[in-house]
């Protein structure tokens, strides 16, 4: 599945490292509510619906979850889902699995009082950032909420990271003889028409973190994303990046033979593809080491407030991170459930091979990064 695995104990470490390492607060209207509604509207915690087991009332009592932005094979929330939806009488409807952080936020804006509005949301940890700032989420803290280290959430619960994973570079080796383990091997002739992004990086958060890492492997920082910006405009300039959304799709039809993207799709994708004629190796390059986590959050608005903090609760259980886990992303709780004895052990062994220890940029850094992609991106690749 993956290439220069480390023994056990190191990809250990690793994960540890992307678990413990500081994470700067980095995508018709219906009847009157009823009490309980009302009631879960506003809860910051399960204690104010009285415990856990009045909040699973709650919320099968809606009977439905709106969620967005959630396919099948990213980070293993379809498995996820079908637990969540096996355990509580509760329904998980997902629109446009494959929609961007960008849409997430586009959404619960448009529908605002609407019964399809989305009540949970999953996002980039910038648009988390910047939902929160536009008063769009509501407040809530989750029971494992002291167990979530205090960079990695909002000091009032407005959003909080869930799951992280590394840039890396996954490459069909049916199909390249040669598969590039860094970014400067991406420039290789011999990938010509091949190269491609899990999105736009303007609007998709994996996206982004790719032009993020490729700017570190050319002498870029967190502060000056344009190295990267570059690098891709002259991948384009030579042939081999080409401007196709990568997806499982994609790269079983050989559209997409190296896809950059985070390790737990791309390690994903290796176990999805086994028997189908793909041969999916996944590297994460030396040369641009960058982490990110992504973020969850409740719409202030949501159609099924019970069902939405349910939800959460389930996510930041042992079983609801054990199963990111099992989809190769490496949870927020991973370091507290490695304590208590909690992680599945055998999860930790398959997460893709890293070296070092992540860093993060600021706020401010990255509020510039997304500035500059805005105002230069396009330009770059058309």
């Amino acid at each position: 599945m993956t290439r220069n695995r480390f023994r056990a104990n190191g990809r250990l470490v690793a994960a540890l490292a992307l678990g413990t390492a500081a994470l700067t607060t980095l995508s018709a209207c219906g009847a009157a509510p009823d009490e309980e509604t009302s009631s879960a509207a506003t809860a910051t915690s399960v204690a104010d619906l009285g415990g856990i087991e009045d909040l699973v009332a709650a919320a099968e009592k809606e009977g439905t979850l709106n969620a967005i932005a959630l396919p099948p094979d990213w980070a293993n929330y379809g498995e996820v889902i079908k637990a969540f939806e096996a355990k509580y009488k509760v329904k998980v409807s997902v629109e446009n699995p494959d929609a961007s952080s960008s849409d997430e936020i586009s959404a619960v804006k448009s529908r605002k009082g609407q019964k399809r509005a989305p009540d949970v949301l999953d996002l980039g940890i910038s648009f988390a950032r910047s939902g929160a700032a536009e008063k769009l989420f509501a407040p809530y803290k989750v029971e494992a909420w002291d167990k979530i280290p205090d960079s990695q959430k909002d000091k009032d619960g407005l959003y909080f990271n869930d799951y992280g994973g590394y840039v890396s570079i996954g490459c069909d080796a049916a199909r390249i003889k040669n598969c590039p383990e860094t970014f400067a091997d991406l420039l290789k002739p011999e990938y010509k028409g091949k190269v491609s992004l899990n999105g736009n990086p303007t609007k998709a958060g994996s996206a982004f973190g790719g032009v993020y890492a490729a700017s570190l492997a050319n002498k870029g920082s967190f502060g000056d994303i344009q190295p990267g910006i570059d690098f891709f405009g002259k991948l384009k300039k030579n042939g081999n990046f080409i401007p196709v959304e990568s997806t499982p799709a994609t790269i079983e039809k050989g559209e997409t033979p190296i896809s950059i993207d985070w390790d737990y799709l791309n390690a994903g994708y290796a176990d999805q593809f086994k028997g189908k004629g793909v041969d999916w190796k996944v590297a994460v390059p030396s040369d641009g080491v960058y982490a990110q986590y992504y973020s969850q959050a409740i719409n202030k608005d949501a159609p099924h407030p019970a069902a939405a903090r349910l939800w959460m609760e389930f996510l930041y259980s042992s079983e609801g991170q054990n199963l990111w886990l099992k989809g190769y992303a490496r949870p927020v709780l991973l370091p507290a459930m490695t304590e208590d004895g909690t992680v599945d052990k055998t999860f930790v062994t398959k997460l893709p091979a890293v070296e070092g220890t992540p860093t993060f940029p600021t706020s401010e850094e990255l509020d510039k990064a997304n500035a500059d992609l805005a105002e230069n991106w396009d330009k770059a690749v058309s």
